[in-house]
């Protein structure tokens, strides 16, 4: 499965609003066959800064999740409120084991 860590800084005043997206967007997103798990963090040091944890459970799902409609409404509600450029990491998950990423 494969993991992806996206690192968001946000400015100051939108920190609310960019939750509040990101939240639906989250929840949106786990209803997608491709989509194991979708955390939105915040650090506790700097409430301007996020991690989106996302796990996929193939190579194809995150191009299938930005092409979803609710993706876009994120991006682009959301483009605005960002301090920088958002950047993404990529990871190979290796515990647990992929049958335990099912929600059953």
């Amino acid at each position: 499965m494969l993991a992806v860590h996206v690192n968001i800084q946000v400015k100051p005043e939108c920190v609310e609003r960019f939750v509040e997206a990101t939240k639906d967007n989250a929840k949106n997103s786990l209803n997608e066959p491709g989509i194991a798990r979708f955390d939105l963090v915040q650090r506790k040091d700097d409430p301007t800064r996020f991690v989106l944890v996302e796990v996929y459970r193939d190579a194809g799902a995150p191009a299938r999740h930005k092409e979803t409609a609710h993706y876009a409404l994120w991006r682009d509600t959301v483009e605005k409120m960002m301090a920088a450029p958002r950047a993404s990491e990529k990871f190979e998950t290796l515990y647990p084991e992929p049958a335990r990423w099912s929600c059953e």
